[in-house]
């Protein structure tokens, strides 16, 4: 089963719901509206329409989500991957190592998963 397509205000929702879940819809509508200011209506609107695409249930205004934050994290990469760098690993790490400053334990901890994997 493929993971749903998240966007970038649904994924701050989720890391709320991740956070706090299983909760209840009004418990999470004030959650959301302290810390992404938004309104009780617009939280509403993100739960169904998650809900409508398989992301999140709503069961007796208990709101729970239907994938980890690492599936949902994971699809991202995928489609990031294959969008900018065309599937190419080494195209990404190339740019990746480009931009970032690596420690040598952050080198350390990228060879051991490349050596795990």
């Amino acid at each position: 089963m493929e993971t749903p397509k998240v966007f970038e205000s649904e994924y701050r929702f989720c890391l709320i719901l991740w956070r706090h879940e299983p909760i209840n819809s009004a418990e999470l509508a004030r959650l959301c509206k302290e810390e992404l200011g938004w309104s009780r209506t617009t939280t509403y609107t993100v739960i169904k329409r998650l809900q409508n695409r398989g992301v999140v249930q709503n069961v007796n205004a208990t709101v729970s989500s239907l994938y980890s934050k690492e599936d949902i994290q994971v699809a991202q990469m995928d489609e990031m991957m294959e969008k900018t760098f065309e599937g190419s690993v080494p195209a990404f790490l190339a740019a990746f190592a480009r931009r970032q400053e690596l420690s040598q334990e952050d080198l350390d901890e990228i060879l051991r998963i490349l050596k795990k994997k």
